[in-house]
């Protein structure tokens, strides 16, 4: 991965951080790793644990944001979300939290950026 890329990703992922703070959430995770496994934000909200990936790019950007949410990685959200609900981070948490996997995609133009939040953006059809 280039720094560019690096250095795009963690902005973008500092933006959505403010983002869902400013909607009320209250951030448990963030870049949470477990051996090759990451989640990118981990919060709650309500009675729900928001399992959130974060895109971004930058303007012009090739191709939209979003469409770095291939199945492939809806699968490896899933993974890392079962190891984090396993994880003794959990076990600091409220039993009874619906879990939700969203997504928000971050557009940044120098200093100038666009948000778009996904809300439950899938459902897991395997457990």
């Amino acid at each position: 991965m280039r720094q560019d890329t690096r250095l795009t990703g963690r902005k973008g992922e500092e933006y959505a951080e403010r983002y869902l703070l400013g909607l009320g959430h209250r951030i448990v995770a963030r870049n949470w790793r477990c051996s090759h496994l990451e989640l990118d934000i981990v919060s709650i909200e309500g009675g729900t644990l928001h399992i959130v990936e974060v895109k971004s790019r930058i303007i012009p950007a090739m191709t939209p944001p979003h469409a770095g949410i291939t199945a492939a990685k809806k699968r490896r959200m899933v993974t890392a979300a079962k190891a984090f609900l396993n994880s003794p981070l959990r076990k600091t948490l409220p039993a009874d939290l619906e879990v939700s996997f969203d997504a928000i995609t971050v557009l940044i133009d120098g200093s100038d950026f666009e948000i778009e939040y996904y809300p439950q953006v899938f459902i897991p059809l395997y457990a």
